[in-house]
């Protein structure tokens, strides 16, 4: 292989040889090389140029967001105080490196990116137009040469040929000249590739080393410092969280440690709390979504302030569902459900039917709604008044089947008696100081819940056999005597309780006997009643079966001695009934007080109006001008009775046919 010479000899321009041209073309091929490594150094450039230029903007960018962290506002923001003092310390610093990140960019454009376009754009791109003046050139002298080649030999034409001549002389001339600039310019070329590729880089690393030594100023022994504290600082953050998490590990090997039970609904190992006056948990509550269609939706309530609150999933805050100040609540049997329990306004217009996902749940929401209803948590130590509470309440309500005589080892059984209430009662009244409810009903007396009948009353209606009986399960000659009464009215009730009592002329007896046989129920979970036809006549008041027409239980006017609607719950009304006992030998017997408690579909104020019409009624009897004058104030029927309230049970003799309404007590 022939040496390759560094250098394209302007001597030889002229005579053009092909060794001239053999060496042209290793010098144009190492132009054409250098041209495609100088685009390809020029993009990489350009590329650290270009990300130079983002770092300066996204260092920026990091400094704004930085300050936006105290802006924020976040709600667990505990501690963040020394946090929002060293991010703002940073992002001054970044703002500062902002800067230099910026001038490092415009040096790099001036100093890096520009000579290396100068080069391409203005030696390589001449180099370029040289080749081709040097080809054109040189295709005109070869055409030239040509022309003047073909001159005939026998006939000569001086004129063509000094034509000629001078063509060919002219195109050598100009292929010479062109061929001169482009040797000229490919052998610069080889200098000038050296500094182009040096320069660049050159320029590249000043710009870094001034970024740098500004860098290092800038980061100087104070900013040291203030390193050396934020490094402090995240250790000792490392620290507690590595604490932190040691202590969630132990915990959550304790929490997945305990028995499956824990995660089984209805599988509650420890105790109801009866006492309790606040409660939170997720239940069920019904909703109607149409006529006879209802839903359930599982909620989370809390009581807060003698209020039931319910929060739904993702509110930030919970909205009052009820005022449970003097409401009511009991256990329910709805749609087949478990652990229903229904909560009522005092007015009695707005209830909720709730139910709990356990037994142990269901018991404690029934006992706090309770707890609540009577204001507990309105005294000065509502934990301890709870507690006296629900103890005095298991002590004194028993559920039972039927009447039970107190045992001779009650407590104060001379308490009792109806004279040393009758004091107590009128000394109360005189001091204006309300009778403490043992002084109403004994600690310990048992709760009837449901109407019993007599033995003996059964065998006497067995053996009516085939006579006739009317719609209310009378006899012949009760009819006999209804038939001649003044008033008679019908009410649909829910019979549910009565107990005994230690007087007779209070009407607070009756809101003890509420109170107690309303608590007896929640207690023992009780939520089944007995419908029942309440009958109010000018003679007597009597219980009837609506389903056989039987009479269940009848009280004579004068044996009802107290009567009266709830003062906050109007559907519930109760009466105090007076018997005597003579199994001790006194002639007048001794007198026993017994409540009665009601619930019904109507106000309880409408029932103790038609009571006390019917006792006025009794009353005017005696004197016929009273009863005359009673009769003109008073409406009447076509058949002369007083006319009161169209009857709630409709045709009592269908009353079969009815269907059970749930209890709101």
């Amino acid at each position: 292989m022939p040496a390759v010479h560094h250098k394209l000899l302007l001597e030889d321009a002229l005579q053009d040889s092909p060794q001239t041209r053999s060496l042209l073309s290793v010098f144009e091929e190492d132009v054409g090389m250098l041209t495609d490594y100088t685009n390809q150094l020029l993009q990489s450039m350009q590329r650290v140029f270009g990300a130079q230029s983002e770092m300066g903007l996204a260092t920026e960018q990091l400094s704004k967001q930085l300050l936006e962290y105290e802006k924020k506002n976040f709600a667990l923001g505990r501690g963040d105080e020394e946090v929002i003092t060293t991010l703002q310390n940073f992002a001054k610093t970044v703002g500062e490196l902002n800067a230099l990140h910026s001038e490092l960019a415009n040096q790099m454009a001036d100093s890096m990116v520009f000579p290396l376009i100068q080069f391409r754009e203005k030696d390589l791109t001449e180099i370029s137009t040289l080749k081709e003046i040097f080809a054109i050139g040189t295709d005109e002298h070869e055409a030239a040469m040509v022309k003047y080649s073909r001159l005939p030999k026998k006939k000569e034409n001086e004129k063509l040929k000094a034509d000629l001549v001078k063509e060919v002389a002219y195109t050598r001339r100009k292929q010479h000249q062109a061929s001169l600039q482009y040797y000229c310019a490919l052998n610069a070329l080889q200098y000038r590739k050296r500094v182009a590729m040096l320069e660049p880089m050159l320029g590249y690393t000043q710009a870094q080393i001034s970024f740098f030594k500004k860098g290092f100023e800038l980061v100087s022994k104070k900013m040291d410092c203030f390193l050396a504290s934020v490094s402090n600082m995240t250790q000792s953050i490392q620290a507690q969280l590595d604490s932190e998490a040691e202590a969630m590990r132990v915990s959550h090997r304790e929490l997945l440690s305990v028995e499956d039970t824990v995660y089984m609904p209805d599988k509650d190992t420890e105790p109801v709390n009866r006492t309790l006056i606040q409660k939170a948990g997720y239940l069920n509550i019904r909703n109607k979504t149409g006529l006879v269609t209802t839903a359930w939706d599982r909620l989370y309530f809390f009581t807060q302030g003698g209020n039931l609150m319910c929060q739904p999933r993702g509110a930030v805050a919970g909205g009052m569902v009820l005022d449970l100040d003097n409401s009511s609540v009991m256990a329910v049997d709805c749609e087949d459900r478990r652990y229903c329990f229904q909560i009522t306004s005092p007015s009695g217009k707005t209830s909720m039917i709730l139910q709990a996902e356990s037994k142990k749940e269901y018991e404690e929401w029934i006992c706090t709604v309770n707890n609540i209803s009577r204001q507990i948590y309105l005294t000065d130590n509502p934990e301890a008044v709870a507690i006296r509470l629900n103890q005095t309440a298991i002590q004194a309500v028993t559920p039972i089947t039927s009447f039970e005589k107190r045992q001779d080892g009650s407590p104060n059984p001379d308490r009792a008696k109806p004279g040393g209430v009758h004091t107590t009662s009128s000394g109360s009244q005189k001091t204006g100081v309300a009778p403490e409810p043992e002084d109403l009903i004994a600690p310990g007396t048992p709760i009837q819940f449901d109407i019993m009948l007599p033995a003996s009353e059964f065998q006497d209606q067995n053996r009516t056999g085939g006579r006739r009986t009317n719609p209310f399960g009378e006899t012949e000659d009760d009819c006999s005597t209804d038939t001649d009464s003044l008033l008679q009215q019908v009410f649909a009730v829910r019979f549910l309780g009565s107990m005994a009592v230690r007087c007779g002329d209070n009407q607070e007896v009756i809101y003890e006997a509420m109170r107690q046989v309303l608590a007896a129920r929640a207690i023992h979970n009780i939520f089944r009643t007995t419908e029942a036809h309440l009958m109010v006549t000018s003679s007597s008041l009597r219980l009837i079966d609506p389903q056989t027409q039987v009479t269940r239980l009848s009280f004579q006017l004068g044996e009802v001695c107290q009567f009266a609607a709830h003062q906050e719950n109007g559907r519930l009304m109760g009466f105090v009934v007076e018997s005597r006992d003579w199994s001790d030998g006194d002639e007048e017997g001794e007198p026993s007080f017994s409540a009665f408690v009601f619930e019904s579909n109507t106000e309880g104020e409408k029932i103790c109006y038609t009571i006390n019409l019917a006792k006025e009624i009794t009353e005017a009897k005696k004197d016929p001008e009273a009863l005359a004058q009673l009769m003109k104030n008073m409406p009447l029927t076509n058949d002369g009775k007083f006319l009161l309230l169209e009857p709630e049970t409709g045709d009592t003799t269908e009353g079969a046919g009815q269907e059970d309404l749930e209890s709101e007590a």
